[in-house]
């Protein structure tokens, strides 16, 4: 019986790493890990389960980089199963008008958020065409609700995020024998979280929006990585087509069979 292959993308912390933990630990997958740098909690796992655990080590916006590790991770375990699009950047924040914020700086949170999952869809899903399975594969895209909602100051990631729901929709729709799911994580305890608060009597973002992810944070009631990093693996393996082309949260009703049962 083969062990399915998932390539995760900013693996090496936050949610990213949590997801590539349960996929190893509680799904016994193999994991491509694909990170600019390698954490420690990276080489724990790397050295705790060996074979299982293929890390390389790319900056996603460099796609022929991309494109060969895609190449060396299939010559390794002879197929691919599933992606998890989790790389993202959070910066830069400011109003669109501002004179602080660059061209440029909108264009590399692009590179990142929008234009690395172009890359990657290129090379990955042919592979994933290549399986001889009723569901050829799986592509999740870690997404947010700042997608759909909107934040005073993210600019350039609430306009990359809804960005990467369309081309979630687009991908269901071109390549019928994958189910492709973007996933709201909700507010995740990570290093984004952090920087959030420390906004905290800036221009960057209003008082009152900054207020609420600092409440958030003091009443415990941010979400742990573990928490939808389950729903994520969970769907990277299962997600059935009556998924594909969706935007979901991690918590809502129709993912309640991918929540931690523990």
């Amino acid at each position: 019986m083969f062990k399915p292959v998932v390539v995760v993308t900013g693996a090496s912390k936050g949610l990213g790493l949590a997801v590539t933990k349960l996929l190893l630990e509680k799904f016994r997958t193999a994991v491509v890990a694909v990170s600019r740098s390698e954490s420690p909690e990276l080489q724990q796992l790397a050295q705790a389960h060996g074979q299982a655990l293929l890390h390389i080590k790319c900056d996603v916006t460099d796609s022929a980089r991309f494109e060969q590790a895609i190449k060396k991770a299939h010559e390794t375990y002879q197929r691919i199963d599933s992606v998890v699009l989790n790389a993202g950047v959070f910066d830069p924040v400011g109003k669109i008008t501002t004179s602080d914020i660059s061209l440029g700086a909108w264009k590399a949170n692009f590179e990142v958020n929008f234009f690395s999952l172009i890359s990657a869809l290129r090379v990955i899903v042919p592979l994933l065409n290549a399986n001889e399975t009723d569901v050829k594969g799986r592509v999740i895209f870690v997404s947010s609700g700042a997608a759909t909602s909107g934040t005073y100051g993210w600019g350039p990631y609430n306009a990359s995020k809804a960005a990467m729901n369309s081309l979630c929709r687009t991908i269901a729709q071109e390549e019928p024998g994958i189910v492709a799911v973007a996933v709201r994580p909700g507010k995740v305890d990570t290093a984004m979280q952090a920087q959030i608060r420390q906004l905290e009597g800036t221009d960057k973002m209003r008082p009152q929006d900054v207020a609420i992810f600092v409440k958030e944070h003091e009443e415990g009631r941010l979400v742990a990585p573990e928490e939808s990093g389950h729903v994520i693996a969970a769907l990277a393996l299962n997600a059935s087509p009556d998924f594909t082309g969706k935007f979901v949260s991690w918590d809502s009703e129709e993912c309640r069979d991918f929540w931690d049962s523990k």
